[in-house]
């Protein structure tokens, strides 16, 4: 299959530069997926469209600041680190910028401490692909706490204005710390909206899938079937796992929230085809049209990329014709594109 085939054309005054005053005050477009039929709500709207019985599943992963400004050691040049994944203690997974000038052994230095010395070094141990870098860190103290001095949130390269609200790029129900990037189809829920679909008789069921590096990877092969997903942290608890066994027995509907939650529940299936079982791992699985689900019934995710893996998702989901008619629909109505715009429920 050719990457073009999922091409659109996106004006770019519709790619959401900051988030809505209110969570839930996001536009709804829904997308019957057997008919093809479209509708435009407000997102509150949302309640109208699930039941009683049916289980949303929300990623709780939360991002950590994992960008981080600084310098090289021996030239003073800037350079900058994106954490994607820590491979284990304090060596990471990241991607440099500019990735060229950062070569094996090179130092990069973070903050200033009160002895005029770096509180954060990174030495580049390996070199990957497209800027990729593996580097073990160096410090005294606590990691995260220095990560929270030092780092920025990590916010996509297609947002230009600056977050003053670092909590605006996390979920209500953040708990997991690890992602190098928002889950953002749960961005439009607040606590209350949610209490007021459980109330409803909707539940409330948490997966963790860290985000990494595939979300910052665009497509570079021509063809769907060339390209590889890297491989990214996921759990699902005992708990979850059978309160989505007892969603199956009565009748409710697996509604999966964002394309990361949607793809953990899908590679658990692949891994227990005789009903969802607690396990953790890593998963790089890929999605795309000819995939047939065997967990997820519906999805509620945000609007994605041109020719992006996440386009391909929803199109295994609902067909690559009924969903690109969505889009075009959302283009021509002005719904806001990306982390922080409108949202989209398949049904």
């Amino acid at each position: 299959m050719n990457v073009e085939d999922y091409d659109f054309h996106l004006p770019e005054h519709l790619i959401a530069q900051t988030p809505l005053a209110e969570r839930t005050a996001s536009r709804l477009l829904t997308l019957d997926k057997k008919t093809g039929e479209l509708g435009h709500h407000a997102f509150r709207d949302l309640k109208d469209y699930l039941r009683p019985g049916d289980t949303l599943v929300v990623n709780d992963t939360r991002v950590i600041p994992a960008r981080l400004l600084g310098v090289k050691e021996d030239t003073g040049a800037k350079a900058e680190l994106l954490l994607l994944k820590q491979l284990h203690g304090d060596t990471w997974e990241t991607l440099a910028k500019p990735g060229k000038k950062l070569r094996t052994g090179a130092v990069v230095a973070f903050g200033e401490g009160e002895n005029g010395q770096p509180l954060l070094r990174a030495v580049v141990e390996a070199e990957g692909e497209m800027g990729g870098r593996t580097v073990r860190f160096l410090y005294e103290g606590i990691f995260p706490e220095l990560l929270d001095r030092l780092g920025e949130m990590p916010l996509p390269p297609y947002i230009k204005e600056r977050l003053d609200d670092r909590e605006r790029y996390q979920t209500v129900y953040s708990r997991q710390a690890g992602s190098a990037a928002a889950p953002t189809a749960g961005l439009h829920f607040s606590q209350s909206f949610l209490q007021e679909l459980q109330q409803a008789g909707v539940e409330v069921a948490p997966l963790t899938l860290h985000v990494g590096l595939g979300t910052f990877r665009p497509i570079s092969a021509d063809t769907i079937e060339e390209h590889v997903m890297h491989s990214e942290y996921y759990e699902l608890s005992e708990e979850t796992a059978a309160r989505l066994r007892r969603t199956r027995e009565r009748g409710g509907r697996i509604v999966a929230v964002g394309t990361t939650s949607a793809r953990t529940l899908e590679t658990v299936a692949a891994r227990y085809p005789d009903g969802l079982q607690a396990c953790s791992g890593w998963t790089d699985i890929f999605i795309y049209p000819g995939y047939e689900f065997k967990a997820v019934d519906a999805l509620l995710t945000n609007f994605h990329l041109p020719k992006s893996t996440l386009v391909m998702l929803v199109s295994a989901l609902a067909g690559r014709e009924n969903v690109l008619a969505a889009y075009e629909a959302a283009v021509r109505e002005q719904y806001r594109f990306f982390s922080f715009g409108d949202a989209m429920f398949i049904y």
